[in-house]
């Protein structure tokens, strides 16, 4: 048993039932949010993040029974079943019972509230979420549904054995599921149901072109090419339903060649070809387009690429509980099952969006990161193929070979060389963290290598790469005053008033350009505090001189 909650485990306390600290009541929300995502398992009698209960404990039966009866008082459209008392191998005893998710009706308390789980927590949802709610409840189950009552003897059997084939021989899948029959290796993956008919998940994997066309809202793709007018010079669609979503993935890459460009870089006395789009970035946002997409509303997938960026827009919002702002870490599933096969066939990470991945990979070659938008129909994501600052790629490349750094590492690294400095409040909005502590997980030891440094304290604390490590390094990088150091730059902004006499704060800028405007007029109010320049005029035109030594 694992010791940490998640989408679909709760661990509680036997004193959140029994006792003077009792609270069903919050239970009874826990319960709610479970049967408005996709249901869960609530484990009562081990703390969380234990591994066991005390030894000690005893669980009555009436306990349980009076329990889960005063739950079901306390929650209406939710499903309660299979309680169950378990002693523990330490003697202990906790008792679980299963959360079944609400396939048409949105869950609420006895009191009319509303919750939904997204990752380990249970959120309150109100107002407009509501219909996002409403919108999602038929998203959760879709997979499971058998509309066409398709035989299995009536699928493809290429396609059968296929798939088949590829789970035997998939690393990521554990033996005690490779020796299954055929048949139990497709229910496992809910290609079929109990009946024998194909699920609608079932159809998309094995289905003939013909039972696919019959899905409501079968997978389609259109793939479309602008200049720099923005007219469209070339379209491909794949509206006839012929291929299996991996087969599909497969023909998207072979086809969009536009996608494989590249563009060219020196570096040193080598020239290097660097991608406009990674690789693993297409491959991350197509297969995040096949796996999030609600396939209970009409659109197809877009994939649109312009001169300078590439926009992928899939029919539904994002899922609900993940925003543009979150989406880096949160863990929240449209299509669970269609999601499982594609990480054990070898196409997606098994764990959330994978815009990890595609932030390391787009920081690693100093490109923008990508732009979400997000409403109820559709949401779409564009990467930009920008143009690599050669600088910051050496230092990264020079990184990589004398350094062996984790993923987070990497993008935070990317994220300073791209920037040359940064507030630690920028790069922790950069990378959607709420807390300093969180930030500090992802510097991990670049601090302690020396590759970046820091100055300044608390919010006021900047990061810049290590000059030190890379006046070290041989590496052609022409020196910048964007990284200069408070004190030289106020040595600066004096020996040009000195030689230039009253200026206003545009002019200084304009002599030292590299460094921020907003670093200026800083030194500018310090200089001033300490009587060393004087302001004349008013807010909008004002200028600057020497103080006259008294």
């Amino acid at each position: 048993m694992s010791p940490f909650e998640s989408s679909n485990i709760d661990f509680k306390s036997l004193k959140k039932v029994v006792g003077p600290k009792s609270d069903l009541k919050s239970l009874s929300e826990t319960c709610v949010s479970f049967a408005n995502a996709q249901g869960g398992l609530i484990v009562v009698g081990v703390e969380d993040g234990k591994l066991e209960p005390p030894v000690d404990q005893k669980i009555e039966q009436d306990v349980v029974n009076k329990t889960i009866s005063r739950l079901r008082d306390l929650t209406d459209s939710v499903g309660i079943v299979n309680p169950e008392i378990i002693t523990h191998e330490n003697g202990g005893q906790y008792f679980k019972f299963i959360i079944h998710p609400s396939t048409r009706t949105i869950a609420t308390t006895s009191t009319g509230k509303v919750f939904v789980r997204v990752t380990d927590n249970c959120v309150p949802v109100s107002g407009e979420e509501l219909t996002n709610l409403a919108a999602e409840k038929s998203a959760f189950q879709w997979e499971l549904v058998s509309i066409g009552k398709v035989k299995l003897k009536d699928a493809d059997i290429n396609q059968v054995t296929y798939f088949v084939e590829q789970i035997q021989n998939s690393k990521f899948v554990s033996d005690f599921i490779k020796e299954k029959s055929n048949e139990e290796i497709l229910e496992f993956y809910q290609l079929i149901n109990q009946e024998g008919f194909l699920t609608n998940l079932g159809v998309i994997w094995l289905g003939k072109a013909n039972q696919r066309a019959r899905l409501s809202y079968p997978l389609t793709v259109q793939y479309i090419v602008y200049n720099d007018f923005e007219e469209k010079i070339r379209k491909k669609d794949w509206h006839f339903h012929l291929h299996n979503p991996k087969e599909l993935l497969i023909e998207i890459e072979k086809e969009a060649v536009e996608l494989n460009y590249t563009t060219e870089i020196s570096s040193g006395l080598f020239r290097k070809q660097i991608r406009n789009y990674p690789k693993e970035v297409i491959r991350e946002l197509l297969i995040n387009a096949i796996a999030h997409k609600r396939y209970t509303i009409s659109g197809d997938i877009f994939i649109e690429v312009y001169p300078n960026r590439m926009v992928i827009t899939n029919p539904g919002g994002l899922p609900l509980g993940i925003t543009a702002n979150n989406i880096l870490h949160e863990r929240h599933r449209r299509n669970p099952h269609l999601i499982q096969t594609l990480h054990d066939l070898g196409l997606m990470e098994g764990e959330g969006s994978g815009y990890d991945l595609i932030y390391e990979k787009l920081v690693r070659e100093i490109k923008p990161l990508p732009v979400i938008e997000s409403s109820i129909n559709k949401t779409s994501v564009t990467v930009y193929s920008g143009v690599v600052d050669k600088e910051a790629f050496e230092i990264l490349e020079y990184i990589s070979q004398h350094f062996k750094l984790s993923q987070k590492e990497y993008i935070v690294l990317g994220l300073v060389a791209s920037d040359k400095k940064i507030l630690s409040t920028q790069l922790s909005l950069k990378l959607q963290l709420t807390t300093e502590d969180r930030l500090r997980s992802w510097m991990g030891s670049l601090l302690e290598k020396s590759i970046l440094t820091s100055r300044g304290i608390k919010k006021g604390t900047e990061y810049l790469l290590n000059p030190t490590l890379f006046s070290q390094s041989r590496l052609n990088i022409a020196p910048t005053l964007k990284t200069i150091d408070k004190e030289q730059l106020k040595h600066l902004i004096i020996e040009y008033l000195k030689y230039n006499g009253e200026r206003s704060k545009q002019d200084i800028h304009k002599h030292i350009k590299d460094v921020e405007l907003n670093d200026i007029q800083k030194c500018l109010y310090v200089l001033v505090e300490e009587g060393i320049l004087l302001p004349l005029g008013g807010r909008k035109n004002r200028t600057y001189k020497l103080a006259k030594k008294k």
